[in-house]
């Protein structure tokens, strides 16, 4: 559970710096809150929705932040943004996301989103999506430095809640500008930063690279977590030694397997290794999001959204696509989570756990 710090100090943005430590027990904070641990979900739009951050939260990530908001007020009413911006449920600290290029809209969409209960608001300029960056959004502001540092200082400025910030390495493999968006982010009273080791023209491809982590990490004093290909607990510590980052930021490898997250935890914290939970909570961890999905989103859309996440768990669970398919076809709930049951009790356990 997060507590709130005594060391905050409130709009002063004063309470921030620390030293880095290598103390195997640090934990985090964002402003007053005091994360209970190293390993938090990333934003991924369509995917971190309140069923999946809730789900992962009981499975040990320390933070859960929304899917992307556009700061676009005429967007605010759809249904989709209605979802999106669903915080009420979320453990504390509720961590708001918001995209855009306008630092006046961003500012009003930041005091929008703290009246809706947001307790943290983090600014996305890492989105490498060609809608986004058409717009120059998210990964594309990183490309126009002067812009990057009016938008911080009134998001900053706007609310009362800490800043936070996730951004990749730069524009291109050519330009990485991470140190300077970092120092800026710094002196604008961002709280923490977030780096995915990519530069927005890569996307998703090729490996993720932590030198330019490392490099933020010594130029500045506020948190720094590291993103970016950390699909496993022996990656997490690896990353974690080679930059000096205080937390590391996991997003596509949980789809599937949100228990990883209680694997990277218990091995950041004690080195021990946990295996993989047993097929039996496995099968009832897609059962149980399944359920959520279905009331969160309704008869209808539930289980449309949900068939990716049926996916994700059936090809962790190393079931023939030819099994998954027909899966696919159920549009009312019950119906999905009767072939889904159907589907899970042909499963046999394997005959040993590998760890996760």
């Amino acid at each position: 559970m997060q507590t709130l710090s005594p060391d905050w100090r409130g709009p002063t943005r004063s309470g921030y710096a620390r030293a880095r430590t290598a103390q195997p027990d640090w934990n985090m904070n964002i402003g007053p809150w005091k994360l209970s641990g190293r390993v938090l979900l990333a934003p991924m739009a369509g995917i971190t929705d309140l069923p999946f951050r809730q789900l992962c939260r009981q499975w040990g990530a320390a933070l859960a932040v929304s899917e992307m908001l556009s700061a676009d007020p005429t967007l605010r009413k759809t249904r989709k943004s209605q979802w999106r911006a669903t915080l009420a449920d979320d453990e504390c600290p509720r961590v708001a996301q918001i995209a855009g290029a306008d630092p006046v809209a961003l500012a009003e969409a930041a005091r929008y989103n703290v009246q809706r209960g947001a307790q943290v608001i983090d600014i996305n300029m890492g989105c490498p999506a060609k809608k986004v960056c058409n717009r120059m959004a998210g990964s594309a502001l990183l490309a126009d430095e002067p812009l990057v540092r009016r938008i911080l200082t009134a998001v900053v400025s706007a609310v009362e809640v800490p800043v936070t910030l996730k951004y990749r390495t730069g524009p291109s493999p050519e330009r990485r500008n991470a140190v300077a968006i970092a120092r800026m982010a710094e002196d604008a009273g961002v709280a923490a930063l977030t780096l995915h080791g990519r530069t927005r023209v890569q996307a998703y491809q090729g490996q993720a690279e932590y030198r330019s982590v490392e490099a933020v990490c010594r130029a500045v004093d506020i948190p720094v977590v590291a993103n970016g290909d950390i699909d496993s607990p022996d990656k997490a510590r690896q990353v974690l030694d080679e930059t000096g980052a205080d937390a590391v930021m996991v997003g596509r490898a949980a789809q599937g397997r949100p228990w990883l997250f209680q694997a990277i935890h218990t091995y950041l914290e004690t080195g021990t290794r946990v295996a993989t939970p047993s097929l039996a909570v496995r099968k009832q961890t897609l059962l149980t999001h399944l359920r959520e999905i279905h009331r969160f989103y309704g008869d209808w859309m539930g289980p449309r959204i949900a068939r990716k996440h049926i996916k994700w768990y059936l090809q962790a669970l190393q079931v023939d696509r030819c099994h998954v398919q027909p899966l696919m076809q159920p549009t009312a709930p019950e119906a999905q989570r009767v072939a889904v049951a159907d589907c899970l009790s042909r499963l046999n356990e394997a005959p040993a756990a590998a760890p996760a």
